[in-house]
C-alpha cells in the first residue's frame, strides 16, 4: 500500500493591514493648496500684511485696516485689478472647493521629516475648516510695458509665516503668479525686493529673476502727494 502523501504546507500568516498604502509617503505629509482669496479672507489678509510690515521692520508705514482692505481689493474680477492667491495648509488631505471661472486651485503635498507646530493655527483657521490653515498669501495686478507693448503682473506683496517659510511655499506662490501670466500671454512679471534680504535675493535669482540694481524706486505719498490736491 502507497504511503499518504504529506500534509501541503501551511500558508503563510499574512501580514496585519498598516492602514497606510504602499504608495503612501513616509513621514508628516502637509497639504497644501493656493486658492483665490474672497471678502471673507480678509481678516487673515490684514493680519498677514501686519506680519509682514514686522518682518520688513516697515510698521510705522502700516496703516490698513480690515474695512480699507475690504472697501478696495475685491472690486473688479481677478486678474483685472487686485488679486490675491491665498496659501493654505492642512496635515489632513484638504476639502474640496466650489468650481471658480476664473481659476483651478492649484494643490501639492511635501512630507516633512518631522511634524510641524504652527503656534498661531487658531487665529488662521480658513473660514472654520478643520485644520485648514492660512500660511501665507502674494498681491499682485496688472501693469504695462510699452517696450513690449504687453501687460505684465506686479507683485506687491509675497508673504510666507515663519513656521512655514524654507519649505517652497514662497516659490508655489509665485510659480502660481508667473504661469497666470504666461496663460493669459502677458510680457512679465516684476516685484521689488529690499537690499538687506539677501535670503529673498538669491532666492528670487534661483527662480530666473533679474535684480536690476540700476533702477531705483521713486514714490510719492502723505503729504508730498496731498501737495499736488490743488496744484
Amino acid at each position: 500500500m502507497a504511503a499518504a502523501a504529506p500534509p501541503p504546507p501551511p500558508a503563510p500568516t499574512p501580514s496585519p493591514p498598516t492602514g497606510v498604502p504602499e504608495s503612501a509617503p513616509i513621514g508628516h505629509p502637509l497639504f497644501s493648496r493656493i486658492r483665490l482669496a474672497t471678502p471673507a479672507d480678509v481678516p487673515h489678509i490684514h493680519k498677514l500684511i501686519n506680519q509682514m510690515a514686522v518682518f520688513e521692520r516697515l510698521t510705522h508705514l502700516f496703516s490698513a485696516t480690515e474695512s480699507s482692505l475690504a472697501s478696495t481689493l475685491f472690486n473688479s474680477p481677478p486678474f483685472h485689478s487686485f488679486t490675491i492667491f491665498l496659501l493654505e495648509i492642512s496635515r489632513l488631505p484638504l476639502p474640496p472647493l466650489p468650481q471658480s471661472p476664473h481659476f483651478t486651485p492649484i494643490d501639492r503635498v511635501i512630507t516633512l521629516e518631522l511634524p510641524l507646530i504652527d503656534p498661531e493655527g487658531d487665529q488662521f483657521r480658513s473660514n472654520g475648516n478643520g485644520d485648514v490653515v492660512v500660511a501665507g498669501f502674494v498681491l499682485f495686478f496688472p501693469n504695462y510695458s510699452s517696450f513690449l507693448a504687453k501687460p505684465g503682473f506686479y507683485v506687491e506683496d509675497l508673504f510666507v509665516r515663519e513656521c512655514y517659510r524654507r519649505k517652497g511655499f514662497g516659490r508655489m506662490l509665485l510659480t502660481a503668479v508667473a504661469k497666470q501670466a504666461v496663460k493669459m500671454d502677458y510680457g512679465r512679471v516684476e516685484w521689488v525686493v529690499l537690499d538687506w534680504n539677501v535670503n529673498a535675493i538669491e532666492f528670487y535669482e534661483l527662480m530666473g529673476a533679474k535684480v536690476l540694481s540700476e533702477w531705483r524706486i521713486c514714490r510719492l505719498t502723505g503729504e508730498a502727494l496731498e501737495a499736488y490736491r490743488d496744484a
